[in-house]
């Protein structure tokens, strides 16, 4: 997951600049500090606003330098709906992987934060990180809590407890080709892009029209393209996003985790490849490459990856014609609990940061004053109610994405029809098929194998990944890549998470 969300980060940083627990959560004990310490309410109890209070929350993100200025018109609004202010601490970009895990075991005094898979939510929660929210959340923010589905409810439960609040914005885990279709129009190209062949044949004319450019925009974080090829097959990653080694199909009643070695069909993806190499479809000094910008600067021309990435291409280069392309054949939500919110066990005010949480997801004016800051100052709205921020040197919308809600969330400005049309195809999919939907509350718990899962990890990176880029012999390079990760300890990692996957699926609809 942290791979794909911080390239995703990245470029929705660009955007904004230019314009799970399952049913039966992860095993182990309560955290010993979980529980209703800091005066919680007792139902039916009104909230004291009394007494003027100050909030504090950090976020991951650079802080804009105009930010006072979103701050105080915020404070203001806060001050008469809820007696209170809210200071924004930021944990810039290049800190982050050092300093949040500090930010929960440093005793230091604050209301809330940004939580995520990707941060370790699970074990952080696990490890008593975060105050209980059983009380808080429905006495405090009743909107918030209604609003919440029930796959929802249940990723934010550890231990049969509530640690976090998770967004209410849905997102997709669609995967598939964006591409340029302005440098194609004129050559021949048959406009289909529905699998591995379409994807050969754009990139065949793309190499010969424009030398220049690299068709696939593929750098130092691996290929990515094994995660198309097998979601084109059905196959689920046992971690639930991107980047494993392990994987299971989601319509099978019982499902059994296959390692990618064992996949039929592997055999056929690494020829692919390496004929993609052998093409010059990308470069060969691709692993070492630190350049993730090539399709937004001009010198790639397609790369996989989701809507969100599509939309913000599209925003930036109205020119290039961005073009989407779905490979999943059964397409569910992300988790819900990728972006949410998380209280502070040593929050002197939950009640009332719980509270805010309210106002922001459920208050238009909070809302925009929280995502976009004062209108026509540092943001305006089109006739369609999209956003743009007016000076990006100075300007941004909120790194807090935990409070991204569908109902009250913009567009930017110049965000393509597609963008909504696949949305909406997306949801009817699932309504048809939600046999990985069924999955989206599974989410591995490693505590027990980390040092073998953190081996497979690296033997994934050292191995798979120049291996699916032909940079490696498919035959010799995959019995490599085996005996490799059979002796970082893949099968004692098989099985503990078949288990949990087995417990997942006998405790299904609970």
């Amino acid at each position: 997951m942290k791979k794909n969300k911080i390239v995703s980060l990245i470029l929705a940083a660009a955007v904004a600049a230019g314009a799970l627990a399952g049913c039966a959560g992860p095993s182990g004990g309560a955290p010993a500090s979980s529980g209703d310490a800091g005066g919680q309410a007792a139902a039916g109890e009104k909230l004291d606003t009394s007494k003027e209070v100050e909030l504090v929350m950090y976020e991951i993100g650079d802080r804009p330098t105009g930010q006072d200025v979103a701050d105080e018109n915020l404070n203001k609004i806060l001050k008469e709906k809820l007696n209170c202010t809210l200071k924004i601490s930021w944990i810039p970009w290049a800190d982050y992987a050092n300093k949040y895990p500090l930010l929960f075991s440093s005793g230091e005094t604050f209301d809330f934060s940004y939580a995520a898979t990707w941060l370790n939510f699970y074990s952080m929660a696990q490890k008593g990180a975060f105050k209980s929210l059983d009380d808080l959340w429905p006495q405090y923010a009743p909107k918030n809590y209604a609003a919440q589905s029930k796959a929802a409810l249940q990723e934010a439960k550890v231990n049969g407890h509530y640690y976090c609040v998770p967004t209410l914005l849905a997102t997709y885990s669609a995967v598939g080709p964006l591409y340029r279709t302005d440098i194609v129009k004129d050559a021949g190209w048959s406009g289909k892009m529905e699998n591995f062949a379409d994807v050969e044949a754009y990139c065949d004319i793309v190499k010969k029209t424009h030398p220049e450019m690299e068709p696939l925009d593929i750098y130092s974080l691996g290929s990515e393209w094994d995660d198309p090829y097998l979601r084109l097959l059905g196959y689920r990653a046992s971690n639930g996003t991107t980047g494993d080694f392990l994987y299971f199909d989601p319509t099978q009643k019982n499902p059994k985790l296959t390692a990618l070695y064992e996949i039929p069909q592997v055999n056929d993806f690494l020829a692919t490849m390496t004929r993609w190499n052998q093409k010059g479809f990308f470069i060969k000094s691709a692993l070492s490459d630190t350049d993730s910008t090539k399709l937004q600067n001009g010198k790639a021309a397609m790369k996989t990856h989701n809507l969100d990435d599509f939309s913000g291409m599209a925003i930036l280069h109205p020119e290039y014609g961005m073009a989407y392309a779905n490979f999943d054949k059964h397409v569910s939500h992300l988790p819900y609990v990728q972006d949410c919110m998380v209280i502070s066990n040593t929050s002197p005010n939950p009640e009332r940061a719980m509270a805010l949480w309210e106002l922001v997801t459920s208050d238009r004016e909070v809302y925009d004053a929280f995502m976009y800051g004062v209108k026509d100052v540092t943001y305006t709205l089109n006739d369609k109610g999209q956003y743009k921020i007016t000076d990006t040197n100075k300007y941004a919308v909120s790194d807090m994405w935990a409070g991204r809600t569908t109902e009250l969330n913009r567009d930017a400005v110049g965000t393509p029809d597609a963008y909504e049309e696949w949305k909406k195809t997306f949801e009817k999919n699932i309504a048809s098929d939600d046999s990985a939907e069924r999955y989206v509350g599974f989410m591995i718990d490693t505590s027990k194998i980390e040092t073998e899962y953190d081996a497979c990890v690296s033997v994934q990176k050292q191995y798979w990944w120049p291996l699916e880029l032909g940079y490696t012999d498919a035959k010799t390079g995959l019995a490599e890549y085996k005996q490799k990760i059979e002796a970082a300890g893949i099968e004692k990692v098989r099985a503990e998470l078949q288990k949990q996957l087995d417990d997942y699926v006998a405790n299904m609809g609970k």
